[in-house]
């Protein structure tokens, strides 16, 4: 498709039409059920295909403060918001330095509270105060430690040598102790999920580690996100198409909470995917942040829509 000034448009990148010149699909904001808060984009180790780029330097989203977070849960209490279950992710969210008083802020406000990490040594140290909270607050802190692949080779291909040996460390201690417990899993383009859910479960019980193998919130099998990905363009009638809603896409139901470097104050993003691109930062309030989304972003495609993912899926208490 061409603009009115002749220059031809790319795909995904204008909001309303595909390079086809088709009308794209967008998604409303049904029930703000899942919040998210990005705690940072620091995070303690690099992985090769971090689809949000965190490392030891990348700061590009700053540590959400606790005032930040308070605001959000005042806004939520204030205007009787439907949110379910508060989500904190990076980043490594064990390395924001306020983060255990940012839990402790999320669960008394009586939120189911999901939080992701990498369980390595940011985490460790935190285990007295992890267990103080878990003594408080039982199955409502929800803890989902990411694992790249069940054979450790290819998970430390991913984040380094040695990663997956911390990070067992990290799952042995949180199952050890009742933590509530979940995974976050990685099939490859060449693997089925089944083979991949048994990989996982093979592997873990190993350690004395069970869980549900089966459930898609125990163990959440994202696919793939490759930045080089070139999927097809979502539109408007490819919900007819796949048979899908776009009540079932995580922006009809989800927002996140990022404070960008040297921003005076936090934002409301569309996605925990897209978390660069201005056109979904959506306001500075949740009532703002309340619009539809435009799904003109590789990620809406290749995850969402045709992956059928969903990073905070609620599970039952």
């Amino acid at each position: 498709m061409r603009e009115p000034g002749g220059r031809t448009i790319g795909k995904f990148e204008h909001p309303a039409v595909t390079a086809k010149g088709e009308r794209r699909a967008a998604v409303a904001l049904k029930r703000l059920e899942t919040l998210w808060f990005n705690t940072g984009t620091l995070c303690n180790i690099t992985c090769a295909n971090c689809y949000i780029e965190s490392s030891p330097k990348n700061d590009a989203l700053a540590y959400l403060t606790l005032a930040d977070v308070r605001a959000s849960l005042d806004e939520i209490r204030r205007d009787g918001l439907p949110v379910t279950l508060v989500g904190l992710t990076g980043g490594e969210p064990f390395m924001n330095p306020q983060i255990i008083a940012i839990l402790e802020a999320v669960l008394e406000a009586g939120h189911e509270t999901l939080v992701l990490t990498n369980a390595m040594r940011p985490m460790m140290r935190h285990r007295a105060a992890l267990l103080r909270l878990r003594q408080a607050h039982g199955s409502r802190l929800r803890i989902r430690v990411s694992l790249d692949d069940y054979r450790a080779a290819v998970h430390d291909a991913e984040r380094g040598p040695g990663a997956f040996s911390k990070a067992m460390d990290g799952l042995r201690f949180l199952a050890g102790h009742g933590f509530r417990l979940e995974l976050a899993g990685r099939r490859l383009a060449a693997d089925a999920e089944a083979g991949s859910r048994e990989g996982y479960r093979r592997t873990l019980a190993a350690e004395g580690i069970v869980l549900d193998w089966d459930d898609p919130v125990s163990l959440v099998v994202f696919p793939e996100m490759r930045a080089d990905a070139d999927p097809p363009e979502i539109t408007e009638a490819c919900w007819g198409i796949l048979h899908k809603s776009p009540d079932e896409v995580m922006c009809a139901s989800a927002r996140m909470v990022v404070r960008r470097k040297g921003a005076a104050g936090p934002s409301v993003l569309a996605c925990t995917l897209i978390a660069y691109d201005p056109a979904f930062e959506l306001g500075a309030t949740l009532k703002e942040a309340a619009r539809p989304v435009t799904l003109n972003h590789r990620f809406c495609a290749t995850f969402c829509v045709l992956g059928g993912a969903a990073c905070g899926a609620a599970a039952p208490a």
